[in-house]
């Protein structure tokens, strides 16, 4: 039994290249839906959870907690609704991942998965990079973007990146000691990483 993270700088393939090798080895990719195990477990919609991530760090998330007093929030929902904030996703994500840990045959993406499994020995822990024009190019050739519209989306997604991992105590995201395998996706073909990352399961 084995888990698999995979980290990346946004654009290097991270979703293509778990979705290629969750199929490969049977096991079942999982990306989004930790968004959802968050929300169901915080027992708030998944919008809300995907605004944490999105603004993990970000002056308007810090803005709005000075603002908003955890009493307030729960004097205004009532019993059935729940409440998150970044502490509680931190909390809830780190208690989901490694839940799927412990089942075993699981692909993650993202999400400070390398930290979190960084001590159990079922983990292998992939990080993938490319040089910034290379990831623009993937941006607009997978997900039909205009060249101006995909590179801002890469550095957005690279702000985000680092403000999330913050959250984490964390900005050596891209230290190499922390990966069983680093690929550059500039130098390899997609359907070689996965035969790589199949192989080192």
């Amino acid at each position: 039994m084995a888990v698999i993270t995979i980290s990346r700088q946004f654009g290097a393939g991270g979703k293509t290249l778990g979705k290629a090798v969750s199929e490969k080895l049977g096991f079942p990719f999982l990306d989004s839906e930790l968004i959802q195990m968050v929300a169901q477990k915080a027992r708030v919609s998944t919008n809300w959870v995907a605004s944490i991530e999105k603004e993990a760090g970000g002056r308007l998330l810090k803005f709005i907690s000075g603002l908003v007093s955890r009493t307030l929030v729960d004097r205004v929902l009532d019993d059935q609704r729940g409440y998150i904030d970044e502490e509680i996703y931190v909390d809830l994500l780190q208690q989901i991942v490694r839940q799927i840990a412990e089942e075993g045959n699981a692909v993650l993406l993202g999400r400070g998965g390398q930290y979190i499994l960084r001590d159990d020995p079922s983990a292998r822990h992939v990080l993938l990079v490319a040089e910034k024009p290379d990831r623009v190019r993937f941006m607009e050739e997978h997900y039909e973007m205009t060249p101006p519209r995909a590179l801002k989306t890469v550095n957005m997604e690279d702000r985000r990146r680092a403000n999330l991992f913050r959250k984490f105590g964390r900005e050596d995201y891209n230290d190499s000691g922390l990966y069983h395998l680093v690929l550059n996706m500039s130098q390899l073909h997609m359907d070689v990483a996965c035969q790589l990352v199949c192989r080192l399961v």
